[in-house]
């Protein structure tokens, strides 16, 4: 199940012997952990306890199956977490086959890991007993719609649009659309705003570097040369030098280059190119407005001013310089 279901999921069938919180998002991991805790812990100095998966080898595991197997004192249900926990088939086999196949009534197993771990890892979702709760990154439809909701239980509105600059704005990261989200309502409160609006989120909610990468290539895409001078002005008084700037923007295009032309599906494309199907997806929007021999040249024109800063043939101030004005007049 995906965590935005694990809640409901939980209210209506209570809680299960073992669960499985896996997937890159930091924010979903920990909001489904502290869901449990909260729900089945009265004392978390007696009946919570964790471990780290790496420490856990060979005949280590019995320290695991042994804790888990204890009884509560003062909770409802006893909480094991182990986190970054990937045993092989054979340790599986040999050492916890036993739990997955007959847990304890009273002990809950919170497995948190980030991945899936490499080749030969047991395939823990699929094993008896096992709760599987996809912690991934959230598509952006459902991102907006958290966002929607979170202000509507605190008496704001927020419309489509603005959820979507905000979740752009953050890169759906939902660790920092949370913070953000957070800090937002509480300025509209403080100002008795009863409408989250764009100029709000403009105004308090400093885009991530990348997507300010990605709207100097939106620029670059209109050759509007003024909001692309603006975007590298704001970058350089965020900490960006001009070589930063460069290798951001060779990265991004370089990137863009290879989206144009895979062919497949968003998540075979992120499969080749070895990225998160979001940013394939994207990547493969903002390449479809250039053309690809544009995108080569205009990693071409970048990745050769950076060489020239190396050569010493360029000072950093005189390449960025000079690849901006190639990028907008190309006869130059």
């Amino acid at each position: 199940m995906k965590y935005v279901e694990l809640k409901k999921y939980t209210d209506e069938n209570g809680a299960q012997p073992i669960y499985l919180l896996e997937g890159e998002e930091s924010y979903f991991r920990e909001r489904g952990e502290l869901l449990l805790k909260n729900r089945y812990l009265q004392d978390a100095t007696l009946d919570y306890i964790s471990y780290d998966g790496a420490a856990l080898k060979g005949d280590k595991m019995k320290t695991l199956t042994d804790s888990v197997n204890c009884f509560p004192f003062l909770s409802a249900k006893r909480i094991v977490r182990v986190t970054e926990f990937y045993p092989t088939e054979k340790e599986y086999d040999t050492y916890l086959s036993g739990l997955f196949e007959n847990p304890p009534k009273d002990g809950i197993l919170l497995i948190v890991n980030i991945g899936k771990g490499k080749i030969g890892t047991a395939a823990l979702a699929k094993k008896p007993n096992v709760t599987y709760v996809d912690c991934s990154r959230s598509d952006e439809e459902t991102i907006k719609k958290w966002i929607y909701l979170t202000c509507k239980k605190e008496g704001v509105y927020a419309d489509g649009i603005t959820c979507g600059k905000l979740a752009a704005y953050c890169l759906n990261d939902m660790a920092r659309i949370a913070n953000e989200t957070e800090k937002l309502l509480t300025y509209c409160k403080a100002t008795e705003q009863e409408r989250l609006t764009d100029e709000i989120v403009e105004g308090l909610v400093y885009p991530d570097s990348e997507y300010k990468i990605y709207e100097l290539a939106n620029a670059l895409a209109r050759k509007n040369y003024s909001a692309f001078m603006h975007i590298l002005g704001d970058l350089s008084t965020r900490g960006f030098n001009e070589t930063s700037l460069l290798s951001s923007l060779a990265s991004y295009f370089r990137g863009l280059y290879d989206a144009s032309v895979c062919t497949g599906s968003d998540r075979e494309v992120a499969a080749a190119l070895g990225i998160k199907e979001y940013a394939a997806k994207k990547n493969r929007e903002q390449a479809a407005k250039f053309k690809k021999e544009e995108l080569l040249r205009l990693y071409n024109e970048i990745y050769g001013a950076i060489s020239g800063i190396k050569c010493g043939e360029l000072t950093p101030a005189s390449a960025l310089k000079t690849v901006t004005a190639r990028l907008f007049f190309e006869n130059l």
